[in-house]
């Protein structure tokens, strides 16, 4: 796969959820076939083994078969895609990069070491190795609201003077907050900036350049579609965006906040009630997964305020 550049890397990725049998075991053939179907929805890329991709509950042989069966379907039809080599430990995931780096993804997503939080330098000495052992796999670094360490944009500016390899980040946009977006659009340079699949709209047209999208995680024909609207229609994508967030916090985020399901129970439940793909509804031990009883509550609401999203397939 030819390496992605901070300028090539755009658009709307699909996530690879891992799927699962009522065990929580990993399902390949059902696992293959989500990958055919974020294929045929036109996902501008596809990436495995973030969040909700559960990166931090596999073992290095379920990681292995898992990158391999992403790297061989993409390939063979080349869309672009990233494998996640994040883990809590950063010699598993310095071993993880070293593992899947001969199959040569446009990139490899990465988180910073997260037991004890760790300093700019620290962060610096820890991409640097990273950087080394890609041989030539540019990085992009994922930094998510739960974080130990939120990076500012003047902190990923400082990173990237270090490590040239690295061409984007993954982020929290603070609510799409206008003084964040005019932050990175005077100090960020030669970075592409990834924010939450449901702000997409505004981040766009605001100085983001895409999403690792949750959004499509409920449907990612529809996800696909709205994204590639918002330059042709900017009202509408803004509209569609509205209601997507008011889907959000009415029918998915009491999930998180009152019933204190984790972020990737969430995601594996809106494909549930998007039903594009057979992705099962467990997760793995020892994290709770939403039961399937709210399903058809759930996309009865979400046909109400969102039907776009729902019957495309």
């Amino acid at each position: 796969m030819k390496a992605l550049t901070h300028a090539s890397l755009r658009g709307n990725w699909a996530t690879l959820l891992l799927a699962t049998d009522k065990f929580g075991n990993i399902d390949y053939k059902r696992l293959s076939d989500e990958i055919d179907v974020l294929i045929s929805a036109g996902s501008d890329g596809i990436y495995s083994n973030g969040t909700a991709g559960e990166f931090y509950a596999q073992t290095e042989e379920e990681f292995i078969k898992v990158s391999n069966l992403l790297s061989e379907k993409c390939e063979s039809v080349m869309i672009p895609y990233q494998i996640g080599v994040s883990h809590m430990s950063p010699l598993i995931s310095l071993e993880r990069l070293r593992l899947i780096r001969d199959l040569r993804p446009g990139a490899v997503q990465v988180i910073l070491p997260d037991w004890f939080p760790v300093s700019v330098q620290e962060a610096i000495i820890f991409l640097k190795r990273m950087e080394e052992e890609a041989n030539g796999i540019p990085l992009v670094l994922y930094n998510p609201p739960h974080a130990k360490v939120k990076l500012t944009p003047e902190e990923w500016m400082i990173l990237k003077k270090e490590i040239p390899s690295l061409i984007g980040v993954k982020v929290f946009d603070r609510n799409c907050s206008v003084e964040w977006y005019e932050c990175v659009r005077k100090k960020v340079k030669g970075l592409s900036v990834f924010i939450p699949g449901h702000h997409l709209a505004t981040g766009i047209l605001s100085g983001a350049h895409g999403a690792y999208s949750n959004v499509a995680c409920l449907n990612p024909f529809a996800a696909q579609k709205w994204a590639d609207s918002i330059e042709q229609d900017k009202d509408a994508a803004i509209d569609l965006e509205r209601r997507i967030q008011t889907f959000m916090t009415a029918q998915v985020e009491p999930f998180i906040v009152k019933e204190h399901y984790p972020n990737h129970a969430c995601d594996r439940f809106m494909a549930l009630v998007g039903d594009w793909a057979d992705v099962g509804a467990k997760l793995r031990w020892p994290y709770r997964s939403i039961p399937e009883e709210y399903v058809e509550k759930v996309r009865r609401e979400g046909r109400r305020i969102i039907p776009e999203f729902f019957g495309i397939k």
